[in-house]
């Protein structure tokens, strides 16, 4: 009974960070002073989530998990598409992980992709640097603003 109580509490959680991140959506490509970068993009749904995973391969990263959140959502009736790409490459991550073990709750990267209302397709994600800088390390640092290039390249790709 409580394992059931605890998935309804994290389904209605992500529903409403879902409901949030949608309502905030004003312009095609921006980043707050936060980290958070959102990227319209000019393709579906689908050809988004496809063109990201190939995107992600030819730049020497894999896709180390997928989260389809709408189907989850789908249990408690709400119907939306949404899929959370994780990525990374495991030379990157030996590194950083060498320079500060706390970096796993930033790699490997999450890609938010989902569509509005109207059927407009978005990437969303947080800069790896403005999650990672709280950790105060150069050599971190470093590397996430690498990452931050990548990120931006391979999602500009998919820009409107």
């Amino acid at each position: 009974m409580r394992k059931m109580n605890l998935s309804k509490l994290a389904a209605t959680i992500s529903l409403a960070l879902l409901v949030a991140a949608s309502l905030i959506q004003t312009k095609p490509v921006y980043a707050q002073e936060n980290g958070l970068v959102t990227v319209q993009s000019k393709m579906s749904f689908n050809q988004t989530i496809d063109g990201l995973k190939k995107g992600v391969a030819k730049n020497g990263m894999m896709v180390m998990s997928e989260i389809n959140q709408g189907k989850m959502l789908a249990m408690t009736g709400i119907k939306l598409n949404a899929v959370s790409l994780f990525v990374g490459n495991p030379t990157v991550g030996h590194k950083l992980f060498v320079a500060d073990r706390a970096v796993g709750f930033v790699v490997p990267i999450r890609l938010n992709v989902y569509d509005d209302a109207n059927g407009n397709t978005y990437i969303s994600y947080v800069k790896p640097s403005a999650q990672l800088s709280v950790l105060n390390n150069k050599q971190v640092d470093m590397i996430a603003n690498m990452l931050d290039q990548k990120l931006q390249m391979l999602t500009g790709m998919f820009a409107k």
